[in-house]
């Protein structure tokens, strides 16, 4: 395509790319030679326009075009600002399309006009810090990203029609089972059952649909958990940065190289913690075969904590038995779903509204705390503690407690100080 058919903007950096490209410039370390070939490709198109070649216009300010195109070589083009802006949590990319959540929960669009030719460029380029690649040989990517505040996940073409990227922005603020008060999520009477919950080696399973809040549930979670508790983190790209005791860890999960070697599996990564001493295990996101390593837990005699997408409290728990099954191993249904009926001892249920149009408020909370009974059928036995109607209805007590072996263990982990019936029925607040 000639100069006349690009916008200005598009013209002057393609230009801009060429002469970079011509001098093996780095835009990581070059940027004041860069600045230089910017300014020339921006007077240059200018003399361009002033001569009147066809289709071109003069320009009406110079200096912010080559702002614009040198933040977009230099930096994340119209994206920038975004990652400057600490209240944004999730940015999307479709091709030249980029839409994000603000600080309220709001879906919006971006602004500034972009290109996806711009945009695959910024995923190059927030790629590069990385040892992960996308590239039509590894069309699907995810890594840490913007110093390791972020997280990407990637899709191009033949996967997708078009780039297709999520980042998502770690919390810089310390979420804590108070904070989550504060925002309405949970109850007072709720935060502080969940607060003597974690006191013991009780296994919590988080559930709900993508962007409901489960991993800052179970960042809350986490920090709620003694200082003398070992606790070990794997996820398949870290989101978790709670500050642990000095005897806990995190771990991270590796895709196998460009020669199909040096991959570190998530079940892997379980395997490894269960022979560590932990207290308690958590695993950010349980997809596939690394359940089944979780059915060792009971035997390990340590906890769990673990986040899975379902649309139910009771769905989760199925959908954990079914990505147990994933891992081929010869074991029956029925014996999975018994030594999780046994393992398990609660289920956390969270939901959001649907956002529908752009400008829209998004709200998280949870929707019920399950217990879960030793099993009486096939089937998972169990009782609600807390219950939500609906989003925007209060979370109430049911009246109910665990099962008495269950209550009875976490009374004993919290002292003398409460009960878990006071803290349930209010009289007391832990937190």
């Amino acid at each position: 395509m000639t100069a006349a058919g690009l916008s200005a903007y598009e013209s002057i950096r393609r230009a801009s790319l060429e002469f970079i490209d011509g001098e093996k410039l780095d835009p990581g370390t070059d940027d004041g030679r860069i600045a230089s070939l910017v300014a020339h490709a921006v007077e240059q198109y200018q003399a361009q326009a002033h001569q009147g070649a066809a289709g071109l216009r003069t320009l009406r300010d110079p200096n912010e075009m080559a702002r614009r195109v040198l933040r977009s070589i230099t930096g994340f083009g119209p994206l920038t600002e975004l990652f400057q802006r600490p209240e944004i949590e999730e940015i999307f990319i479709e091709g030249e399309r980029v839409t994000y959540i603000d600080g309220d929960g709001r879906l919006q669009s971006l602004a500034t006009p972009t290109t996806e030719e711009e945009t695959t460029q910024v995923v190059g380029r927030l790629l590069a810090q990385t040892d992960r690649h996308l590239d039509t040989a590894s069309p699907i990517v995810q890594a840490r990203v913007l110093d390791d505040s972020a997280r990407l996940t990637a899709v191009i073409p033949p996967v997708s029609d078009k780039v297709s990227a999520t980042i998502r922005r770690y919390a810089l603020r310390r979420e804590t089972l108070s904070y989550l008060v504060e925002l309405g999520s949970l109850s007072p009477q709720a935060a502080g059952f969940l607060w003597a919950v974690m006191q013991g080696t009780t296994s919590v399973l988080c559930s709900g649909p993508p962007g409901a809040g489960k991993t800052s549930l179970l960042s809350a979670l986490l920090d709620a958990s003694p200082a003398t508790h070992c606790v070990r983190c794997v996820e398949e790209v870290r989101e978790l940065h709670v500050p642990l005791s000095p005897h806990s860890s995190y771990y991270e999960a590796r895709p196998s190289g460009l020669d199909g070697r040096g991959e570190i599996s998530l079940r892997t990564l379980v395997k490894l913690v269960l022979a560590m001493r932990p207290d308690r295990i958590v695993v950010g996101e349980v997809r596939g075969s690394e359940a089944f390593e979780l059915t060792r837990a009971a035997n390990a005699g340590c906890g769990f904590c673990c986040t899975v997408h379902a649309n139910s409290a009771r769905d989760a728990l199925n959908a954990l038995v079914n990505a147990a099954l994933m891992a081929g191993e010869n074991v029956t249904e029925s014996i999975v779903r018994k030594v999780f009926a046994s393992t398990i001892d609660f289920v956390v249920h969270l939901d959001r509204d649907a956002t529908t149009r752009v400008g829209d408020s998004l709200r998280r909370q949870t929707m019920e705390i399950l217990a879960v009974a030793p099993a009486l059928s096939d089937d998972f036995t169990t009782e609600p503690i807390f219950v939500r109607e609906a989003i925007g209805k209060p979370l109430l007590w049911t009246g109910a407690l665990p099962p008495e072996p269950i209550t009875a263990r976490i009374d004993a982990a919290i002292g003398d100080r409460f009960t878990l019936r006071a803290i349930c029925e209010g009289t007391v607040n832990p937190l």
